[in-house]
């Protein structure tokens, strides 16, 4: 059974940026959590965060969505790096104490997927088995290059990469080498047709919402093999 109703939370991001918001879906069914943050330019309520947050209460995921400062006060401008990993792991503390009993696996869409691996690579995020990136923004768009995945040598848990033909941020040609490289850390699932939102053109045949059931279906299937 899936609850829409989310439960809204305010907690403590960093002493120097005060609180944020967070919004917990958890499904009677749930075993697992994600914390799940958003992308640079979105909120964690735009549509694509609502969809997916409720494809994964459908297969048994609950989540656990928050804000960045910089969005919960209304700007565009992201944070600086060291605010955006406090945020994270602020995030991963307040879902842990929440939903207790889950296993949690962390990880976002696009920016926040990045600011989540780059936390876990500087120091294990607490209780966390497992990351989840949604669109890994691999490059500027039509400037790739592999800087932006360095530091994920330095995550210790099993990463699920999950990415669009068409995206422009992730040089799939650039991105399969890498996840090579990480070996059995690392798990590559291709949408063949998604952009960097798994937006599906028309003459795919397939439509968005599609998308997202086989996102949400890979993510617990990722997620009881940890």
């Amino acid at each position: 059974m899936v609850e829409n109703e989310v439960v809204r939370v305010v907690f403590q991001a960093t002493k120097s940026r005060g609180e944020v918001s967070g919004l917990l879906l958890r499904p009677e069914n749930a075993k697992s959590l994600f914390v799940f943050a958003h992308g640079a330019g979105a909120g964690m309520q735009n549509r694509f965060m609502d969809a997916m947050s409720l494809n994964l209460a459908r297969d048994g995921i609950a989540s656990f969505r928050y804000h960045f400062p910089y969005m919960e006060g209304g700007s565009k401008r992201p944070d600086p790096k060291p605010i955006l990993l406090a945020t994270v792991r602020a995030a991963v503390r307040e879902a842990s104490h929440r939903a207790s009993g889950l296993q949690i696996i962390a990880g976002g869409k696009s920016m926040g997927g990045r600011m989540t691996s780059m936390a876990a690579s500087e120091e294990p995020l607490e209780g966390v088995k497992g990351l989840v990136f949604l669109g890994f923004p691999l490059h500027p768009a039509g400037k790739p290059s592999t800087e932006r995945a360095e530091h994920l040598s330095g995550v210790g848990v099993p990463m699920l990469f999950l990415q669009g033909t068409r995206d422009a941020l992730a040089d799939l040609g650039l991105l399969k080498p890498i996840c090579t490289g990480l070996g059995s850390l690392a798990t590559l699932h291709v949408v063949d047709g998604a952009d960097h939102s798994f937006h599906m053109p028309k003459k795919s045949g397939r439509d968005d919402q599609a998308v997202l059931a086989e996102l949400a279906r890979v993510i617990r299937e990722f997620a009881e093999q940890l």
